[in-house]
């Protein structure tokens, strides 16, 4: 039994990520939200495109103006500027130009003063404070240069990104294509949701829950369904997904039960398993196993396929992934960094505890109170076959090895989870 950190770090260590030779593909920058950047891109745009002004008022010569906090200055108004329009004068000495936000500066021009500093009567312009020298003035090329980095590449593409990308009149970028996870549940008792259930059986929730978190992950799921305990059917339907998939989910089977047969089933698969169980509640049985790639059918990448064989119990399979299995993806996706969970100390509204034998997850939700974020545990049982109290959680509190009670008000460690739920 492997401690969590070194789970982790085996893991990470495994996965190689997807490469610009055979895992991109070229997509339209509407679709490309949530993508991986596979190429750095340049543009021959500078940004600002030319010097303009950052606000309302007039554009002006410094030198005219600089003494007008004492004795106010007047100039003649010879053009007025919109944003959009190329100004025709050059500003002359005891000359001024209205202009607006965004407006290109008319040459001769260096300062943009205010409106509000300003007193404007018909063609004049009255200067009532002095300005800085260059003040509200956008310089060209200011904030991006022409021809260098525009943004590198394995980064996430969100909202300012493609804003950027758009900017640029970017209409198609090389991104990473989606890793590929092939997802499947064993056991006798799993029903799918459309039958009835007889004494013993239960629906396979664990399908619908990998393949969410597997989908808001960036991912492609690719759904197997329902396995039993059968060796033969379990090693064709492993093949069959380490022939399509990068990574590999199934749940369920992989403890010491006489029908837990995956990890047997991938030994003569010729897989290397590197991980059998971990040192964590819930979560201890733990399979993870690499396995040769293939040239079966949609099999594109060079690289093996990484096998997790989940735990059966619904909790273990959520807190599983979000422990080992999201940080892989991220990797795997092209990202250049931060694909390790993100941690946070905050205060326990509630009593934790823990017997201390493993490293411990209690689910429950973050409130931000009075500026402080506090982590309440979710009413009901903390089992690894409770599933129904997990729903609307989004956070993991941890209980190191050793240690048996986090009292209320105390700091305790936090796995924070993207579940789309709001910390209110």
């Amino acid at each position: 039994m492997v401690s969590v950190s070194d789970a982790q770090a085996i893991i990470l260590n495994l996965v190689q990520p997807l490469n610009r030779q055979h895992d991109t593909e070229v997509v339209d920058l509407l679709v490309a939200d949530n993508r991986i950047l596979a190429m750095p891109v340049t543009s021959p745009l500078d940004f600002p495109h030319w010097d303009n002004s950052a606000m309302d008022g007039f554009a002006v010569r410094y030198e005219d103006v600089q003494h007008s906090s004492e004795n106010p200055a007047v100039l003649e108004i010879v053009e007025n500027i919109p944003a959009g329009y190329q100004p025709k004068s050059t500003i002359q000495p005891g000359q001024a130009a209205r202009i607006f936000t965004g407006a290109v500066i008319p040459a001769g021009a260096d300062t943009v003063v205010m409106q509000e500093k300003t007193r404007r009567e018909e063609n004049r312009v009255f200067i009532l404070d002095a300005p800085k020298p260059q003040e509200f003035v956008r310089h060209k090329a200011s904030f991006y240069q022409s021809g260098t980095q525009l943004l590198p590449a394995g980064i996430k593409l969100n909202a300012p990104e493609i804003a950027v990308l758009a900017a640029t009149q970017c209409p198609q970028l090389s991104v990473y294509r989606r890793p590929r996870v092939a997802i499947f549940s064993t056991g006798d008792e799993l029903m799918t949701l459309d039958q009835p259930l007889q004494p013993g059986q239960i629906v396979d929730s664990n399908q619908y829950a990998l393949a969410a978190l597997v989908k808001k992950s960036g991912a492609e799921p690719i759904l197997l369904g329902i396995v039993k305990d059968d060796p033969v059917a379990l090693e064709k339907v492993i093949a069959h997904a380490v022939a399509i998939a990068d990574i590999v989910l199934s749940s369920g089977g992989v403890s010491v039960g006489d029908y837990d047969y995956v990890d047997k089933i991938l030994e003569s698969l010729k897989a290397k398993i590197h991980i059998q169980s971990v040192e964590m509640r819930p979560g201890k049985p733990l399979t993870v196993a690499t396995l040769p790639s293939t040239d079966a059918i949609n099999r594109l990448s060079p690289h093996s396929s990484l096998y997790f064989g989940l735990p059966g119990n619904p909790a273990a399979v959520l807190v599983t992934f979000w422990r080992f299995v999201l940080p892989a993806i991220k990797k795997l996706s092209g990202i250049a960094e931060g694909w390790e969970p993100v941690f946070l100390k905050v205060r326990s509204h509630h009593e934790l505890r823990s017997n201390g034998k493993r490293e411990t997850y209690l689910w429950g939700k973050l409130h931000l109170i009075d500026g402080v974020y506090e982590f309440h545990q979710a009413d009901g049982t903390q089992s690894s076959g409770n599933l129904i109290n997990l729903a609307q959680t989004n956070a993991l509190a941890v209980l190191p090895v050793g240690k048996t009670l986090i009292s209320p008000q105390e700091e305790v460690q936090v796995l924070q989870l993207s579940n789309g739920q709001n910390n209110s």
